[in-house]
């Protein structure tokens, strides 16, 4: 796990928050990224389509049934306006009929469907400010302030709200097991960034990880027996007195990830990658033993020291990894539909203004 680290510079893994990373650094900075030819062919990809066009579009998820996504955005598509921060949406999977569910206030991330699909899950700032929470001050590496989200959930029309968590500080990075019984989440409430699992009403709240340092991003197997995760835990004293000085600002700073598997339970951990680069956004692949995930394993910085992040394939034992995308400098937030048909993802390939992140969607070729 001690290799050698691989830069991430000032491109962050944060949408809103590391629940959601996606270049969230530098609103606007991020150079245009030119669809240069691809190093290796995207043979697993077909079809292809974008289905969002401009401003900050990000972890677009599934619906049970597999006709729509979810998804948070900073273009409002009835205004076509641009706003400070993310709003939650959901659209059909030819990327019309899209519209709010969140409040329209705060700042939203990380949202996923319920099963039956009548209601959605997702974290908002909006109970603690109803302005958009303020960016930590830039600094040489990437730091995400952990702001003070909660877990909502609501019908799709956004009424009928019902908050899910009130203990101070972030609830976030929540999603739903596909046996409808469980939510897995990312929380501070002990004084460490650690996942929990509850109830989908909210009951029956148990703490899952207890390793110093952040565990989140977690997602159920197919079978929902098995929950998979990406985690940063500090190694030396010195890590670890750095990791806790940020935390005691409500800060983290991200940089080396591995993916792990547990039992949703919380039993037999076990680390999936062990490589030294940013590891994230892991999600099963349909068969339950393989994992994709976005990283920058695979690709070093470029002449102007931006990492390239690429989704990669990765069996459950941690071998045969296998890199799936090759076009532009961030793919991430991975998802499969639940027939397994189709993959969706979020991209910058193709983007015509800075700081563009857009969902894209296509069949999946074994």
């Amino acid at each position: 796990m001690k290799k050698a680290k691989i830069a991430v510079g000032v491109v962050a893994l944060g949408v809103v928050s590391l629940g959601s990373w996606a270049y969230e650094s530098g609103a606007g900075e991020s150079p245009v990224v030119e669809s240069a030819a691809p190093s290796g062919t995207e043979r697993h990809l077909a079809n292809i389509r974008q289905l969002t066009h401009g401003g900050k579009n990000a972890e677009a998820y599934f619906s049970f049934d597999g006709d729509r996504l979810i998804f948070q955005s900073t273009k409002d598509p009835a205004s076509q306006t641009l706003q400070d921060c993310y709003q939650m949406y959901v659209m059909d999977l030819n990327g019309k009929h899209t519209y709010r569910v969140s409040t329209g206030y705060g700042s939203t991330t990380c949202g996923y469907f319920f099963p039956g699909g009548r209601r959605v899950l997702f974290s908002s700032t909006h109970a603690a400010d109803l302005k958009c929470p303020p960016k930590p001050e830039r600094t040489a590496k990437y730091r995400w302030a952990l702001d003070d989200y909660d877990i909502y959930s609501s019908r799709l029309d956004g009424r009928e709200m019902q908050r899910m968590t009130m203990t101070p500080g972030y609830d976030a990075e929540a999603t739903i097991s596909p046996d409808g019984r469980s939510i897995v989440f990312t929380s501070v409430r002990d004084g460490d960034i650690d996942l929990y699992s509850m109830k989908t009403d909210g009951t029956g709240v148990k703490r899952l990880t207890t390793e110093v340092g952040y565990d989140g991003g977690a997602f159920f197997s197919p079978d929902s027996k098995r929950i998979v995760y990406r985690a940063q835990h500090p190694q030396t004293p010195e890590e670890l007195q750095a990791y806790k000085d940020l935390l005691a600002k409500n800060l983290v700073e991200p940089g080396n990830l591995e993916i792990f598997i547990m039992n949703a339970d919380g039993s037999d951990k076990r680390q999936i990658t062990s490589n030294g680069a940013s590891n994230f956004a892991p999600y099963f692949h349909f068969d339950g033993h393989r994992i994709i995930f976005s990283s920058n394993l695979s690709n070093p910085p470029d002449a102007k020291g931006r990492p390239s992040f690429q989704l990669h394939l990765v069996n459950e034992d941690g071998t045969g990894t296998e890199q799936i995308t090759f076009i532009g400098h961030f793919n991430s937030f991975p998802m499969f539909s639940p027939d397994g048909k189709k993959l969706a993802w979020v991209s910058d390939r193709n983007t015509k203004a800075r700081g563009e992140f857009n969902v894209f969607l296509a069949d999946w070729v074994p």
